[in-house]
C-alpha cells in the first residue's frame, strides 16, 4: 500500500459487551496468557493510522482489562446497547456521538475492531485504513478467501438426499478453476463517518475489500476457536 497523501483522522472503536452466552466471559478469557480483548487493543495502539483506541463496553471487568492493555474506556455503554439484539450501527453511533461531544467534531473515519479477531496485526489495520483513505471509499472491510467453494456444497433434505447448493454445471470443473470467493472475516471495518451515518447501517452496498490470510482471520465464537488461535501462535505470542 502506498502511504496516503494526507494524515488520516481515524479512531478505533473496539466493541466488547459482557453478555456472551456461548462462551461466558469470552472477551476477558486468556488467550496465550493475556485477555482476549488485549490482543485487539495492542494491535490498534501499534497501528500508525489510529489516533485513539476506545473500548465500548457495559462490563466493568472488560473495561479494567482494556485499560490495563492501554485503551481508553471513557464511557459505559448503556444497557439497551448491550443486549443480544443491539446492532453495531447503534453501538458505533453512540461512540461517535460521545467523540463529537468531547472533541467538538466527529472523526473522519472510525475503525471497528471486534475483540473476537485476536490475530489481526497492526499492519492489517494500517492497510485497510490506508486503502479507504487513498480511495475515498465509504467503507473498507477485511475479507478472507473461502476454504470450501459453494460449488461443492449440498443441501440435505429430510430424506437425507443431497441436492447441489448451486445450479449444476455441465461438465466437470476442476477445483482450481472455481471463481475465487471471499467472506467477511469480521476483523476490520473502516467506515467514513458521514457516510456511515447517512446510510444508517454499517456496510455500504459495495465495500472496498482488504484481503487477509486465513491464519490471521480466526474469529473466536466457540471453544475450538480458542484452540485454533493458540495453535497458530508461537510460544512468544507471535504468529508464525
Amino acid at each position: 500500500m502506498n502511504a496516503p497523501s494526507r494524515s488520516i483522522d481515524c479512531v478505533a472503536i473496539i466493541t466488547a459487551r459482557g453478555g456472551s452466552k456461548r462462551l461466558p466471559d469470552k472477551n476477558i478469557r486468556p488467550l496465550a496468557g493475556k485477555p482476549l480483548i488485549a490482543w485487539s487493543v495492542e494491535a490498534s495502539l501499534a497501528a500508525s493510522t489510529i489516533r485513539r483506541t476506545i473500548v465500548s463496553t457495559d462490563d466493568a471487568r472488560i473495561a479494567a482489562a482494556a485499560r490495563a492493555a492501554g485503551a481508553e474506556v471513557p464511557f459505559t455503554r448503556p444497557a439497551e446497547l448491550a443486549s443480544d439484539h443491539a446492532g453495531h450501527f447503534e453501538v458505533l453511533s453512540h461512540a461517535i456521538d460521545w467523540l463529537e461531544s468531547e472533541e467538538g467534531k466527529a472523526p473522519e473515519y472510525i475503525c471497528l475492531l471486534q475483540p473476537t479477531s485476536p490475530l489481526r496485526l497492526a499492519s492489517d489495520i494500517d492497510e485497510a485504513v490506508g486503502m479507504a483513505a487513498l480511495s475515498g471509499a465509504d467503507c473498507c472491510v477485511s475479507v478472507s478467501r473461502v476454504a470450501k467453494h459453494p460449488a461443492i456444497m449440498y443441501r440435505l433434505g429430510d430424506d437425507h438426499l443431497a441436492t447441489p447448493f448451486l445450479a449444476t454445471e455441465t461438465g466437470k470443473v476442476r477445483s482450481q478453476d472455481y471463481e475465487p470467493l471471499y467472506y467477511l472475516n469480521g476483523a476490520i471495518y473502516v467506515l467514513r463517518t458521514d457516510a456511515f451515518r447517512a446510510r444508517g447501517r454499517v456496510l455500504s452496498a459495495a465495500p472496498l475489500a482488504y484481503v487477509m490470510p486465513e491464519t490471521r482471520s480466526v474469529d473466536i465464537d466457540e471453544e475450538l476457536d480458542f484452540v485454533v488461535a493458540e495453535a497458530l501462535l508461537r510460544p512468544d505470542g507471535k504468529l508464525d
